[in-house]
């Protein structure tokens, strides 16, 4: 595919220019794009950041999607609504989102092959159909999976524009004094462990809101969260880092874990977002899991 650059596109940058040609991909996919080679200008490489000139040949190569084994599996969902471009469903804690080496079965993904059939989004990549953002194995709540390519890159476009806000309950070790506060940290992956990630000068940045919905006896924070960004892992760290680890959380909590539970008390309780065709105002709520619910009950004295 050859884009020759006319008087509107001259001076702009190339991973915005593309996109503006009626073209069925995301900036960021563009972005992937120059980084892996498959978009030349003049035949010659080029920086997502490169402004384009007048006459400029940009030629575009987008890689056929990888064939993929990925089977559909009956597993039980609550969904929370659907449509013919979106499914949003309240993903249970200890469901991996989509498939990895060695895990490709029994996954979110698997279970959303089963009920939307045919009719899920390529765009996500070989072991990713579909999926839009995601939520850790044990953190639960409310997902959004994209039906088509067009409902993805829109909903891609909005995550990293910071349209969609997605708000969390969690329940953390210690009292919080303030009752409402913003952690600005940047986070990495970990130096110590590179299977965990940490707050680090030189990482992404990353920015976490959250106000205090209660306090109990002495110990506990319930917590209402709201994230600009979305680093792996990002409230866990967060919180640990400020010295307030998330109940359950066996990974930054130093092993601590009053309730037994496997998981922590980390719930997407909601989502509000623009519909990626229709444009219309969404609001989706998901219900605290039981094992969540029962731990504040005892915390209130109602058990």
């Amino acid at each position: 595919m050859k884009i020759i650059v006319n008087k509107e596109m001259d001076g702009k940058r190339i991973d915005s220019v593309i996109p503006s040609c009626n073209i069925d991909i995301s900036r960021s996919m563009v972005q992937k794009l120059i980084e892996e080679n498959q978009i030349t200008v003049n035949g010659q490489k080029i920086k997502p950041s490169y402004k384009t000139s007048l006459n400029d040949e940009i030629e575009i190569n987008i890689p056929e999607p990888k064939q993929i084994d990925l089977k559909p599996q009956e597993i039980p969902l609550e969904i929370l609504y659907e449509d013919k471009d979106i499914i949003v469903v309240n993903k249970p804690k200890g469901m991996v989102v989509h498939p990895a080496n060695g895990n490709l079965d029994g996954t979110l993904v698997n279970a959303i092959m089963a009920i939307c059939k045919d009719s899920l989004s390529g765009i996500g990549g070989e072991i990713r159909p579909g999926i839009v953002h995601r939520l850790d194995k044990d953190t639960s709540g409310a997902i959004i999976v994209a039906k088509n390519d067009k409902a993805h890159i829109k909903l891609s476009e909005d995550l990293k524009n910071h349209k969609i806000k997605k708000t969390y309950i969690a329940l953390v070790r210690g009292i919080i004094k303030e009752n409402e506060a913003t952690i600005n940290m940047p986070i990495g992956r970990s130096k110590q462990d590179r299977k965990k990630m940490a707050v680090d000068k030189n990482g992404k940045e990353a920015i976490t809101h959250f106000k205090v919905l209660n306090r109990y006896d002495g110990k506990y924070t319930l917590l209402e969260i709201n994230i600009e960004t979305g680093r792996t892992h990002q409230i866990r760290v967060h919180l640990s880092h400020i010295g307030y680890p998330i109940i359950g959380d066996n990974t930054y909590s130093n092993g601590k874990n009053e309730w037994g539970i496997l998981g922590q008390c980390l719930h997407a309780k909601a989502l509000d977002f623009k519909h990626p065709i229709t444009g219309k105002d969404i609001h989706i709520e998901a219900k605290l899991p039981e094992y969540f619910s029962k731990i504040l009950e005892e915390l209130e004295g109602k058990i």
